[in-house]
């Protein structure tokens, strides 16, 4: 267990560990590759290369970059990216280049990849046949640094773009005792992604003699909220994002604070059935989660309501529970400070000062796509993308945005594995965002309106994995 940072009370036992499912992307318009036998042949000068402000970095040659090659070389980290993505979606690969691992200074220890149990760690994938762009990620949820391999990273990989991706400075379960004060570890989040965005620029400029033509955002889930965060506050990195259901932080809500409390409190009854059942249904549409979503919720209850709910009410508000280190797991409701009872509007100013410093505002500086599944009961869309697309409207910035809602998508894709019929996979819905995203950006083509994009009837699970039309 780590120590304790200095200004945060030593606190009782880690949480067993699960992950949450959130990047950032970087692209540029196709490039002529170098010719081996050149300069910019097979892995040449990676020994030169440097990462600006990096404590370590270990470059290695390697004939495949995506998950074709790196599960067994080492270079990356199944578990990582675990419970991401459904069982047949497709690997790449053809795709040698150089790997540099390694961290940026920081005094936390959560992350034992390489068994360096420091913080701040990324990954830069170079691919010798280079489109010109680079991609730089953030994970989703409270995972390290390859989480994004399977969903982004192989993709954008095969498309001949350079990847960067940081563990945002804090991983685990834990990951509120990094920092000291309430929200200290969730800031620094968005400080690790733009200094990897910048950190990245340069490593391209040493590779290739120039540095990427075009930047843009993506990332699901926390990553989301990180592209939403980057394009209003550092517009000027990136020339647009995609944000795939990502977190919506509102200081007067709603937020994650405001709607899990709700499905503590009532899920129990509905499970339990009888005459209280259809009253706790109906709250708990009332919080957000939507009609035709139940067959979601026992999974949902079990593995991410409450602890998500915990974790992060501890990392903003952890005096709720006095010296208890993120609550009492799956208390009943009358319980001494039990999260099923949580009322964030209630809470003292301070909490609210905290939620305020990692709030996002909707005044984006750069073309948005935000796509959201219907389907998604870990942050249910009307108290997220549907809120900050009013957001970024009511901002001034509505010609900047187009949000798609993408008719029964949920916020994990593979359990799409156990609902076939029932559900569709978000992540070639996000391909096809990405795409848009670039003809936009390259003024080829600009994205449709903003509309619901519908689940076709009758559809075959292997054709929805290949495709999605924004159309």
């Amino acid at each position: 267990m780590p120590a304790t940072p200095p200004g945060r009370p030593t606190r009782r036992a880690l949480l067993p560990v699960l992950s949450l499912t959130a990047a950032c992307l970087l692209l540029v318009t196709p490039a002529t590759a170098a010719p081996h036998g050149t300069p910019d042949a097979h892995c040449a000068g990676r020994t030169h290369l440097r990462v600006p402000g990096a404590a370590r970095r270990q470059a290695d040659c390697l004939d495949e970059l995506t998950t074709a090659g790196t599960v067994a070389s080492g270079h990356t980290d199944p578990a990582d990216y675990a419970g991401l993505t459904p069982k047949d979606l497709p690997t790449p690969s053809g795709v040698p280049g150089i790997q540099i691992d390694g961290y940026f200074p920081d005094t936390s220890t959560t992350n034992t990849d390489h068994g360096w149990h420091h913080d701040s760690q990324f990954v830069i994938r170079l691919p010798d046949h280079w489109n010109g762009g680079l991609v730089v990620a953030g994970t989703p949820g409270n995972r390290e640094q390859y989480a994004n391999d399977k969903a982004i990273a192989d993709w954008v990989l095969a498309r001949g773009y350079a990847y960067a991706a940081t563990d945002k400075g804090n991983t685990g379960t834990a990951f509120y005792r990094d920092g000291r004060r309430p929200g200290d570890a969730i800031a620094e989040w968005n400080t690790r992604l733009t200094q990897l965005t910048r950190a990245a620029r340069a490593v391209i400029t040493q590779r290739y003699h120039r540095p990427p033509a075009r930047t843009l955002a993506t990332g699901l889930s926390n990553g989301g909220y990180l592209v939403r965060w980057q394009l209003e506050h550092h517009p000027e990195l990136y020339d647009g994002g995609v944000d795939w259901e990502g977190t919506l932080w509102r200081t007067a809500g709603p937020n994650p604070l405001t709607f899990l409390p709700p499905a503590l409190r009532h899920y129990p009854a509905y499970a339990a059935g009888g005459p209280a059942a259809a009253d706790a249904e109906a709250a708990l549409h009332k919080a957000g989660f939507p009609a035709g979503s139940e067959f979601l919720w026992p999974y949902h209850d079990q593995m991410y309501w409450d602890l998500t709910q915990r974790i992060y009410r501890e990392e903003l508000d952890p005096g709720y529970d006095g010296a208890t280190e993120a609550g009492t797991p799956f208390c009943a409701s009358g319980t001494s400070a039990c999260d099923a009872d949580y009322d964030y509007a209630a809470r003292p100013a301070s909490v609210h000062r905290a939620v305020d410093r990692i709030a996002l505002t909707g005044r984006i500086g750069k073309p948005l796509i935000t796509l959201q599944g219907t389907l998604d009961v870990l942050l249910p869309i009307s108290e997220d993308s549907d809120v900050y697309a009013r957001m970024v409207r009511a901002s001034g910035r509505g010609s900047l945005l187009r949000y798609y809602r993408i008719e029964n998508g949920t916020h994990t894709d593979s359990l799409v594995d156990a609902f076939p019929d029932r559900l569709r996979p978000m992540v070639p819905c996000h391909h096809a965002a990405f795409e848009a995203l670039e003809r936009w950006i390259t003024g080829t083509g600009l994205p449709p309106a903003d509309h619901t994009v519908h689940r076709p009837a009758g559809a075959d699970p292997a054709t929805l994995l290949t495709g999605c039309p924004l159309t």
